[in-house]
């Protein structure tokens, strides 16, 4: 009994070990690995043999292929499902990131999360752009932006309707903002029902072309440009921003402020000028902050998401392995107790069951990654923004995400086989040798 339950210890603390071992080394550490443990299989006598054990095993994977393939092409719907999930919410998150800027600042009423909770008078407005930190042209104007966003429903290319943000900007929107850049027709004019719709948008969105003409709140506005930004304005539908707050009834308040800061460096005091000043009840944060905090919720949601569906499915790729090396092990009984018998230590049994199984979820792993990287690496979805309009953004396979997943095949791989492989080197010689 009391070998049994050191047995038993001793398979809990391994599986740990291993499994810490590779979710917490860097890849760089798990190569440093594989590197010694080579070295001591090419340079050691025990080495050598455990090599040629392992070998030998690997060599009988044809004819057990159906079982083998069970653990990888179960290991790649894993690897592949979570690193799809994962790009999805990398994606969303770049989309929002590469909207802010660390010299500009939005101004927001206190306490507001988003600009569709904020609201500002036009006296706030004015005092903000004359704030000192606010950069100004060449006639001397801040360069500030007030704007109001909204949403309106509007059909898409396959048909069903969906939310579009709409975002009333101010004339010195251009300067603010200058990596928006006009890739199709004209500006819209100040004072008329004119838009400009982002290059996103005009994909996703039907009747969004240049010339085309929308209905929104039960008006005619025409579309004449299509522009292009890197992040989330991508999505958006612009416009002069007392037209657009008129059609919504907005009256003469603004929902954000944004500015161009004198620098970079000019934030801190800027945002304690604002603070300091009773006449104002706002709170301001640099673009790169805000757009940041913007995807933190829909981020936190995909990757829990993620990590649920990962799971459930590893269950199911770990089942898989456990059979099929069992299988395995059950096919090489004879073969295991011969060499038992001749002096093989039960390590290198564990290490020949085990490396099968981790080259096979290796290859799952790899395959799986590679499924995701074809179908998903330009795939472009759409989902509610924090401001109630949609965010089309691209998927985005990074290296960090393909090492995740492979992480986690070699974790399956690990704990579908140190099982198989521990029943294996503790498996009795004679019951063994009876099977010849």
């Amino acid at each position: 009994m009391l070998n049994k339950t050191w047995s038993a210890a001793g398979v809990l603390v391994a599986l740990v070990l291993g499994v810490a071992a590779v979710v917490l080394l860097p890849w760089l550490g798990i190569a440093g690995l594989a590197a010694l443990l080579l070295v001591w299989l090419a340079g050691t006598r025990a080495g050598r043999q455990t090599g040629s054990v392992t070998a030998s095993g690997m060599s009988t994977l044809p004819q057990r292929w159906g079982s083998a393939s069970v653990v990888v092409l179960g290991i790649a719907g894993v690897v592949g499902v979570l690193v799809a999930l994962l790009a999805m919410g990398r994606g969303y998150e770049a989309t929002f990131r590469a909207t802010g800027s660390q010299r500009r600042a939005i101004v927001l009423r206190n306490g507001a999360l988003t600009e569709a909770t904020s609201n500002l008078d036009q006296r706030s407005v004015m005092l903000i752009g004359q704030m000192p930190q606010v950069a100004r042209n060449a006639r001397g104007e801040p360069l500030v932006s007030a704007e109001v966003v909204a949403s309106a429903s509007l059909s898409k290319r396959g048909g069903h309707e969906a939310l579009v943000q709409i975002r009333g900007v101010g004339p010195q929107v251009w300067a603010v903002r200058p990596r928006v850049k006009i890739i199709a027709g004209r500006r819209f004019r100040t004072g008329m029902r004119e838009l400009i719709v982002g290059r996103n948008a005009a994909r996703e969105f039907a009747h969004t072309s240049v010339g085309s003409t929308i209905r929104i709140n039960g008006q005619p506005w025409k579309i004449v440009g299509e522009f292009a930004h890197a992040g989330a304005h991508d999505s958006e539908l612009w416009g002069d921003v007392n037209v657009i707050g008129t059609a919504f009834h907005r009256g003469s308040s603004v929902q954000s402020v944004t500015v161009r800061l004198t620098g970079a460096r000019a934030f801190e005091a800027f945002k304690a000028a604002l603070a300091s000043d009773p006449r104002l009840k706002v709170q301001a944060q640099t673009t790169k902050a805000y757009y940041a905090s913007q995807s933190k919720g829909m981020t936190r949601i995909i990757g829990i998401l993620a990590t649920t569906v990962a799971v459930i499915m590893a269950i199911g790729a770990v089942a898989g392995a456990l059979n099929s090396m069992y299988a395995a092990v059950a096919a090489r009984t004879r073969e295991v107790a011969t060499l038992r018998a001749i002096g093989f230590r039960g390590g290198v049994v564990v290490f020949s069951v085990l490396s099968e199984t981790l080259l096979l979820a290796l290859a799952g792993g790899v395959l799986g990654a590679l499924i995701a990287w074809l179908l998903f690496r330009h795939f472009t979805a759409s989902t509610l923004g924090p401001n109630f309009g949609a965010v089309i953004f691209q998927f985005r396979i990074t290296p960090r995400l393909i090492g995740a997943g492979l992480k986690w095949a070699l974790v399956i791989g690990f704990v579908g086989g140190l099982f198989p492989a521990m029943r294996a080197a503790r498996m009795p010689v004679t019951d063994g040798l009876r099977e010849l």
